[in-house]
């Protein structure tokens, strides 16, 4: 006798964004939890690309996000996958709906559309089409104009609800007398966005959608056109809006930037992941964790029911925290590339000096802001040089360099010459360190004196110091 066992379909999440425009931070979310999802179960995550808006749709959005994707790790596992590229498809399956007789032409213009939304509100009404050219029992439709070609209409059902457990929203039931007939094809053929996200998700075995709440509106519509093509509707679970530092919604409109903006101003990839992640979901009260860790804890049940607010502020320190505790062999590579952006080439010595600053700093942009005096000549400011660099520790700085000039090239020998030159000319520590900081590095405060001149070359330490 053999157990009867039910298997789980295996987990298939997508990320669809229409490339009308960069991806900015709020977009990225909604690709971060279904890829998220995706790996914690063992899934596949699919990239789609709603192109249909041909007017704004364009190649360089599409390249962007692919490039911000690649970039924080979002890696696909199927497409990307192009909706201009499928409409043969989605014609097949609208002559289905239309054979099956869920779909009807509808002759109505769009100055009688128009007129009729007017006359409705005038009295109050919600504005929708009234189902004029709906074919019903014993209805008389009117007769059909010349040189008119129709539109589609999905014949939405009547009477009832459509309802769905939504993972982030709960229990949602629309009444179906709310939704009019849905046009799903325009006058030329081609397929509107509901009823091609509905194909798409059949055809790519979509199992789970998680996507922004500003879809609920679509959702039921979606539901009815999956069921009149025989399949259930995936799970559903509708995230709230990211806003911006004002409280408005992010978009472009409101100044977001795009999500390669964040790489070029030098943050990481798995700080930013980290950080979008907490804009929406928690594991307890944990806000700093790596990117194993949150693949670890990620499930859908722990999803915020209410907006989140990007704060850039946050942002920083959670990639300095990031920042902090990367190995200063990975963290070398991505400062060599903001140096050399600055037309600076390192060298050998690149990861010890990310060792010595990384804790100062929030960004790579800052480290290589600080790395770049091992490379560049520095520029004190004449406050600094005159606030440190006085008549009265001259002496000892030349004292100093002399000593330099004379040693093995180590940071315990450089220790002892700087303790020597301080006893010699009666000085206490920060008398003698601010103004050789000042000299060799531009600033009077970084890290300990003598590690930050033996990632120096000598002959650079010894002529900054001549130069007082």
């Amino acid at each position: 006798m053999t157990e009867n066992t039910v298997t789980t379909p295996r987990v298939r999440t997508r990320f669809a964004p229409s490339p009308t425009g960069f991806i900015h931070l709020g977009n990225i979310r909604s690709a971060l939890y279904p890829w998220a999802f995706a790996r914690a179960q063992g899934g596949d995550f699919i990239l789609r690309i709603e192109d249909t808006d041909l007017e704004r749709s364009t190649q360089a959005s599409v390249d962007v996000i692919i490039e911000g994707m690649a970039w924080l790790g979002l890696d696909h596992d199927e497409g990307p996958f192009y909706q201009m590229q499928r409409m043969e498809r989605y014609k097949e399956v609208l002559a289905q709906l239309q054979a099956a007789g869920h779909v009807y032409p509808c002759y109505m213009s769009v100055a009688e559309l128009d007129a009729l939304r007017e006359r409705q509100m005038a009295v109050k009404q919600k504005p929708r089409y009234d189902g004029t050219w709906r074919p019903e029992a014993g209805k008389t439709l009117p007769p059909v104009p010349e040189g008119v070609p129709p539109v589609l209409r999905f014949k939405n059902p009547q009477g009832g609800v459509v309802a769905w457990d939504d993972k982030v929203k709960g229990r949602i039931e629309i009444s179906n007398d709310e939704l009019d007939d849905l046009v799903i094809a325009r006058p030329d053929g081609t397929p509107t966005y509901n009823f091609c996200v509905v194909v798409d998700d059949i055809d790519m075995r979509i199992t789970h959608v998680i996507r922004g709440d500003d879809h609920i509106n679509n959702t039921p519509r979606q539901i009815n056109i999956f069921r009149a093509l025989g399949h259930e509707p995936p799970v559903f679970a509708h995230l709230p809006t990211v806003l911006n530092e004002q409280g408005e919604k992010m978009s472009k409109r409101n100044g977001a930037k795009p999500v390669t903006q964040y790489r070029d101003e030098g943050f990481l990839p798995d700080a930013m992941v980290n950080y979008l992640a907490r804009l929406g979901w928690s594991h307890g009260d944990d806000e700093i964790f790596s990117r194993v860790q949150f693949l670890d804890w990620f499930d859908l049940d722990h999803l915020g029911r209410s907006a989140a607010q990007f704060d850039e502020a946050k942002l920083r320190w959670v990639n300095a925290q990031h920042l902090k505790a990367m190995d200063e062999d990975a963290l070398a590579p991505l400062v060599a590339a903001q140096l050399q952006a600055r037309g600076i080439t390192p060298d050998e010595r690149l990861p010890a000096i990310c060792g010595l600053f990384k804790d100062r700093c929030d960004t790579t942009v800052a480290l290589a802001d600080w790395a770049r005096a091992y490379y560049a000549d520095v520029q004190p400011s004449p406050e600094d040089l005159a606030k440190h660099v006085t008549e009265a520790v001259k002496p000892a700085i030349a004292t100093l360099a002399g000593k330099l000039a004379a040693i093995d090239w180590t940071t315990p020998a450089i220790a002892g010459v700087i303790k020597e030159t301080l006893s010699e000319h009666g000085l206490k520590m920060p008398q003698l360190a601010m103004p050789v900081r000042v000299l060799v590095m531009g600033t009077p405060q970084t890290p300990s004196v003598d590690a930050m001149l033996a990632l120096h070359r000598r002959e650079k330490v010894v002529t900054r110091l001549q130069a007082a």
